[in-house]
């Protein structure tokens, strides 16, 4: 099933609510006048505003909570929670100083409980938790431009390896006609741990990206199809925790592994004009995706000419001889000269700097040699976005 989804439509609040008050206010039988004034009456107080974005790129927050005790606001990127401010009118307030462009997310703590600011429609599933987010504009590649646009293709399905009902969604680029004869790469776009397939369209705007870079004439028309990253949904009923199941952990990377190759990547096949062939094909991927692209990609370079992991999560305690049997000393430069790109990313301020740095000297010195970028900041999401933003260019090009 494909369908391309669309931006939901919200109710106006304050028009019912303005509504409500005149048919509140007006009398079923009138017997005599009522004196008029010529001064304006507010029906409805206007609604506070939150996030307000200034040119400058500081932020306005505000909540109204006027009995709680302790407000704080973290926001995407900053390891630490701002303290808000209550205000005379009872609503905790916080102004960032400066915000580079960027979207973000972020939450509010009330006594100790996440909240959802109220003022901001815009939002970021995940298994776990619901965020806000914002846009502070500036001429990045991730954002919406008056250029051709693709399309956001959504599929379901029952996954009979891991016992659930899963999804994959698929962007086709601007122009793209399903009856033309004409075929393209394909790239596997992998989501991190308690995120779902929709994540890279969601929150990192992936299809904006491409749309951007395609029209600037960067990156080459390409399909991408965007996975349920689970191989045991018992990483996600188990939470946190279950990455200490080591037991667990790899039966979710080698199951998904498997549902990807007998699930997901024939029904693409037969459902879009893929590009045969390994030069037309990539697989990137950020944390638990980007483990899941590198143990996909590198085990079965005869389908993959193009692999990039992402501050790739998991990988760290394993032994890399035993989930990369195939890269030795010498055949190491065999496999580097295969592979038109293999990329390895990850944040400066990233936890799993150390573990990448760890599989990236692990493959030199088995005459493996990747591109290595490491980008400012955490394990968040404006890193993910720069890596693809800067990943894209370099696939399907002559090497």
């Amino acid at each position: 099933m494909s369908t391309n989804p669309s931006f939901p439509r919200f109710l106006d609040v304050t028009r019912i609510l303005a509504l409500a008050a005149i048919a509140i206010a007006a009398p079923a039988w009138s017997q005599q006048a009522v004196p008029q004034s010529t001064a304006p009456v507010p029906l409805v107080a206007a609604p506070a505003a939150s996030p307000v974005v200034h040119p400058d790129g500081s932020v306005d927050f505000r909540l109204e909570m006027p009995n709680a005790k302790a407000v704080t606001i973290s926001i995407e990127g900053y390891a630490a929670p701002f303290p808000m401010v209550k205000d005379a009118t009872g609503a905790w307030t916080y102004t960032a100083a400066h915000l580079d462009p960027e979207y973000y997310s972020y939450t509010f703590k009330v006594d100790g409980t996440d909240v959802v600011d109220p003022h901001n429609q815009t939002v970021k599933t995940s298994y776990f938790r619901v965020e806000n987010v914002f846009l502070v504009p500036g001429g990045k590649p991730w954002e919406l431009r008056d250029v051709p646009h693709g399309v956001v293709h959504r599929h379901r399905y029952h996954s009979a390896l891991v016992n659930t009902d899963s999804e994959y969604y698929v962007y086709t680029p601007p122009g793209f006609d399903a009856a033309s004869k004409q075929k393209y790469p394909v790239l596997y776009l992998l989501h991190g741990y308690s995120d779902d397939a929709s994540a890279w369209t969601a929150m990192a705007k992936a299809n904006l990206i491409l749309d951007n870079l395609i029209a600037a004439g960067k990156a080459k028309p390409m399909i991408v199809v965007m996975p349920t990253g689970y191989g045991s949904m018992e990483m996600i009923t188990r939470g946190w925790a279950a990455w200490q199941d080591q037991a667990l952990v790899r039966l979710n990377f080698s199951r998904f592994g498997e549902a990807l190759y007998k699930e997901v990547m024939p029904r693409v096949t037969q459902e879009y004009p893929l590009a045969p062939g390994r030069d037309q094909h990539a697989i990137a991927g950020l944390s638990m995706g980007g483990a899941e692209s590198l143990l996909v990609g590198l085990n079965h370079p005869d389908d993959f000419a193009y692999v990039a992991g992402f501050s790739a999560g998991g990988l760290g305690d394993r032994n890399f001889e035993l989930i990369f049997p195939g890269i030795t000393e010498t055949s190491g430069a065999g496999l580097s000269k295969r592979l038109k790109l293999l990329w390895i990313s990850c944040g400066s301020e990233d936890g799993l700097f150390a573990p990448n740095q760890k599989l990236i000297g692990w493959l030199k010195e088995r005459n493996v040699d990747p591109k290595v970028v490491v980008t400012p900041g955490r394990h968040v999401w404006p890193v993910w976005r720069d890596n693809l933003s800067n990943l894209l260019p370099l696939l399907f090009q002559a090497k």
